[in-house]
């Protein structure tokens, strides 16, 4: 894979509709075939030739209407097959050639398309945007328009004969278009914000995170901070120097995908620069490599070439490892690993000496361990003779387990054992978000730690229609219901946050909003014991892979919302939707929270002050998971039973309403 990185085209084709229809299929088919950057399988021609036929006898009814092949939706790594822009309304059109069926998977694949487009698309902002399947040996039907409060519709179906008719009496019902000049529209500025699954995808088939991400703030501070990052690489590389550099940022603002862009530009095996990302984040590295594994099993069947899932999930392996994993093949002799640089996602996790000792005794029957988690980890790379390079990916407030050691741990292993190498830190690294107090540069000589402020990455990129989501869960959490309130007057449009005292009623808020494959669930504290009588099993396992991935139909998948994910489930993932299921293992006493341990048949104090860190986190976790809103739940309890009593749950209500959260509930 190496640096070579893919430069996506915006569209193949465009073209006004009378030199559309006085130019041969030839001519269109040799530009189209100029565009694509593969080798032209006689699937994809065959297509396009159709498609050009049916258009060709479409336009001749839409004069005044222009048409764009391939149009690409960069997030997605995907193109639409044709947009025609006519009477100021944006048509997407997706062609199912042969079939007779306007299927399921079509209608959302052709929505999410358009929610793209009017999401991240400036051109289409102020747009109707209108998507329309096309499956060519349809039967004729009737045309329905559904508006939803964007201005997107609900796809319409159409077939070849009649595809000129929907689009002709759909401008006319959509009245009230401004203008739009097509060349300023194929133009528009693309700011798309992937979620981590499709990130990796783009970039492990070689798109640049430039192309697939946003070009506002977000995402110059991630090419700002991968391209720093290079340059601690190649000077390492140069002066046969062995470096280490921590990358902050705060929820949201795309570490991981920071990481995986650096690690897929330094991918190459046998080159003796191999770059591998490790995570000690087990659902994410089994979520992401299933997700890899799949889509490259789906492209290879589409491009008439044949895979195995093992094939490519053995592929994947060596893009993203668990971190675990690569601890145990260290171990297994004193041989430098193959790779020369080596991102650590979530470092303020690793463990410390205590708990790696006594996990190697239980698990692995190792004896008498005597290093922590990052000195081992440093000690496997310190094995090159000439050059190495360790980033570590810190997140402010995620520590979730017991033994994760916080950054002191990394400092002590360098100070301690490593004084030669260099260390590259972020101006917000001494940040009590990150230290918990605690003092690390003295641990390090001064003459090795050099400051560069592009290694903190400040703006979040999860949450697309608000950045400031993570400041409004750190009031709430800060116990600062005013400045909460003054947040959420801004998130009110953009980032819908809403509470409900019904489980069903938030449910149904969840299935209302979304559309296409947006993706939605059920999360919840693992501590949350007694949301069970509400069928919220947090003590019943998922598996992250189906979770994320299946369709809604799954009954194991997040979308059919019968099972529930945890913060163990869940963090460095996201979802477009979330209802978080809030209990008493949190609860308000004298506006202050108050942490508990369900255990047997009661509830119980949490003293440790580190234990209560966690719980805190983990609702931090979980109210920093969605993408687009997400509605909290809040059960009323029950008098009769002394685990649930409503006095546990009101007052934590009655704060969420006070930081300004507005009810559903009739």
């Amino acid at each position: 894979m190496g640096m070579f990185k893919l430069k996506l085209k915006r569209a193949y084709y465009q073209s006004d509709a009378e030199s559309f229809l006085k130019t041969s299929t030839s001519e269109i088919l040799g530009e189209l075939a100029a565009g694509h950057s593969f080798a032209l399988e006689d699937l994809q021609k065959n297509a396009w030739i159709d498609q050009i036929r049916i258009l060709k006898d479409t336009l001749i009814n839409l004069s005044q209407s222009h048409i764009v092949f391939e149009y690409a939706i960069p997030r997605m790594g995907k193109r639409v097959d044709v947009v025609i822009l006519f009477k100021n309304v944006v048509f997407v059109v997706e062609f199912k050639v042969g079939e007779s069926l306007h299927t399921q998977s079509a209608h959302d694949q052709v929505l999410d398309y358009s929610v793209d487009l009017k999401n991240f698309h400036k051109g289409s902002h102020s747009r109707a945007v209108v998507p329309i399947i096309v499956a060519t040996e349809a039967p004729e039907t009737k045309l329905k328009l559904q508006r939803y409060d964007d201005d997107v519709y609900a796809p319409v179906t159409a077939n070849e004969f009649d595809l000129s008719k929907k689009i002709e009496n759909s401008a006319l019902r959509i009245s009230n278009q401004l203008p739009l000049d097509p060349k300023a529209w194929i133009d528009a500025p693309y700011t798309p914000t992937p979620t981590i699954i499709q990130a990796a995808q783009a970039l492990y088939q070689g798109h640049s995170v430039e192309e697939i991400s946003r070009s506002d703030a977000g995402s110059k501070n991630l090419s700002i901070t991968s391209r720093a990052v290079d340059k601690i690489i190649e000077s390492a590389k140069q002066l046969n120097q062995k470096s280490i550099c921590f990358i902050t940022g705060v929820p949201g603002s795309g570490k991981t995908l920071a990481g995986l862009n650096i690690v897929s530009g330094r991918h190459q095996i046998g080159s003796n620069e191999h770059a591998v990302f490790l995570s000690g984040n087990g659902p994410l590295v089994d979520v992401l490599r299933e997700a890899l594994a799949r889509e490259e099993v789906e492209r290879k069947k589409l491009l008439g070439e044949s895979t195995t899932k093992k094939d490519s999930l053995r592929k994947a392996s060596t893009f993203i490892q668990n971190i675990h994993h690569f601890r145990d093949e260290m171990l297994q002799s004193n041989d430098p690993p193959i790779e020369h640089v080596v991102m650590f996602d979530e470092a303020q996790r690793a463990w410390t000496q205590e708990q790696t000792r006594s996990f190697m005794a239980r698990k692995k029957g190792v004896k008498d361990f005597d290093m922590s988690e990052p000195q081992f980890l440093i000690s496997a790379l310190d094995r090159h003779k000439d050059w190495a390079v360790v980033i570590c990916l810190i997140g402010g407030g995620q520590e979730i387990n017991t033994g994760e050691g916080g950054l002191k741990e990394w400092f002590s292993a360098i100070g301690d054992h490593y004084p030669g190498w260099n260390v590259y830190v972020s101006g917000q690294l001494t940040d009590s978000e990150y230290t918990s107090g605690q003092e690390l540069y003295p641990l390090i000589h001064p003459e090795r730690i050099s400051e560069v402020n592009e290694l903190h990455l400040g703006v979040s990129v999860r949450s697309y229609r608000s950045e400031h989501v993570s400041s409004f869960v750190k009031a709430v959490l800060d116990n600062n219901p005013d400045k909460a309130n003054d947040l959420i007057r801004d998130l009110k449009h953009k980032y819908p946050i809403v509470i409900s005292r019904d489980l069903n009623v938030a449910k149904d808020w969840l299935r209302a909003k979304a559309r296409g494959s947006e993706g939605f669930g059920v999360v919840a504290s693992a501590g949350a014991y007694r949301l069970r009588p509400y069928g919220i099993h947090v003590k019943s396992s998922i598996d992250p892979k189906i979770w994320f991935l299946n369709e809604r139909s799954d009954v194991r998948s997040a979308g059919f919302l019968e099972e529930v994910a945890t913060e163990f489930d869940i963090q460095g993932l996201e979802l477009d939707w979330a209802c978080v299921a809030w209990d008493a293992n949190l609860r308000r006493q004298a506006n202050i929270w108050e942490c508990r341990k369900f255990s047997g048949t009661s509830w119980s104090n949490v003293h440790d002050v580190v234990r209560q860190n966690f719980l805190i986190n983990s609702y931090r976790v979980l109210l920093t998971r969605a993408r687009q809103g997400m509605v909290i739940f809040v059960p009323e309890g029950d008098a009769d039973d002394v685990t649930r009593e409503p006095a546990f749950y009101d007052p934590v209500y009655k704060y969420l309403r006070q930081c300004g959260i507005e009810s559903i509930d009739c």
